[in-house]
């Protein structure tokens, strides 16, 4: 059991560099799924089957068909080249990585859990859908609408970010005057719409 936890844990840690480290959206996208996929996994050989199902049902089917969805609406499955479409977002990035990767090293050598991690273990009882629910819905009400909210903003924020302007008839920049020729055709294209 020890050797499949180390596997699955090494499979989540491949999956999650494949997926920061793709250039194509598709396949970051499937790297998240090999994660999510993993991590169910590891619920499993600690017993928590209740939690390994709905991993792999909500994370790993129905929130990976959402960012699929999301992709192939935009396009977004092209390599990323050129230029960064927001100024100085790799340096800003980095530097917000880096300060939460620090954050997340103080709270590990810090935090101290007022419950025992035998009493909390027991709290959840198996991980059966009521020990669960209970749990999710009155302790960890507040992460747990926090962790929704964020899903919904990482979806707008990548429809904001991969929006591109709408094609321009021959050429014409974005918010130029057209030529009278080209302003009676785009009439009539709109009027047979």
């Amino acid at each position: 059991m020890t050797l499949a936890f180390y596997l699955l844990g090494a499979l989540a840690i491949i999956g999650g560099v494949i997926t920061i480290g793709a250039r194509n959206a598709v396949h970051a996208a499937l790297g998240l799924v090999g994660t999510l996929l993993a991590v169910a996994g590891l619920f499993a050989t600690m017993n928590a089957a209740f939690l390994a199902a709905t991993q792999v049902i909500v994370y790993a089917g129905a929130i990976m068909v959402l960012f699929l969805f999301v992709i192939m609406m935009l396009n977004a499955n092209a390599p990323v080249t050129g230029k960064d479409p927001v100024p100085f977002v790799r340096e800003l990035a980095g530097i917000g990585g880096t300060l939460i990767a620090g954050a997340f090293v103080v709270i590990a050598y810090t935090y101290k859990d007022p419950r025992p991690l035998a009493e909390g273990a027991a709290a959840v009882r198996g991980g059966t859908a009521q020990a669960v629910g209970e749990t999710l819905l009155t302790r960890f009400l507040l992460p747990f609408e926090v962790v929704s909210v964020l899903l919904l903003v990482a979806v707008v924020g990548a429809v904001a970010l991969v929006q591109r302007p709408a094609p321009q008839p021959d050429g014409f920049a974005e918010g130029a005057a057209l030529p009278a020729s080209h302003a009676g055709a785009e009439l009539e294209r709109e009027v047979q719409v």
